[in-house]
């Protein structure tokens, strides 16, 4: 026997694990992205946040809530909380605040202006050309 050879069972197993995971993460993003859009629509009429955009308030609330979400959510799976679960959250924030906000729009337009998918129509690569030299 010259190598190891994973069973395809065993690969479909991982697989599926990966996307329950998957699912788990993008529950737990929607989940924080609503909670951050509600509490920020909350405090945004103190009288001493009613000048600050919300989309400031909302990264705030954001940077606040996800670090404490892990936080709990470790103390009550009894998980070591270790640095690289906070440095995470804080990454995290950054998504669900893009969430809380509209942000995918956001992302998207980025995503169509950079024009780095090969144009459909006549297969050549569009990659950060101008709509003016693109010949559109």
């Amino acid at each position: 026997m010259t190598g190891y050879s994973v069973p395809e069972k065993e690969v479909k197993m991982n697989m599926e694990l990966i996307m329950q995971y998957v699912t788990y993460v993008l529950m737990a993003v929607g989940l924080m992205a609503f909670v951050v859009s509600g509490i920020t629509q909350v405090i945004k009429e103190m009288p001493f946040l009613v000048k600050l955009p919300t989309s400031a308030v909302a990264l705030v609330v954001s940077m606040i809530l996800c670090p404490l979400a892990v936080i709990i959510a470790c103390q009550y799976f009894n998980i070591v909380i270790v640095w690289y679960y906070v440095f995470a959250s804080f990454i995290a924030a950054f998504i669900v605040y893009l969430v809380a906000t509209g942000g995918w729009e956001r992302v998207t337009d980025i995503w169509n202006r950079t024009n780095i998918i090969n144009d459909l129509r006549g297969g050549k690569p569009r990659f950060f050309m101008p709509a003016h030299r693109r010949g559109d």
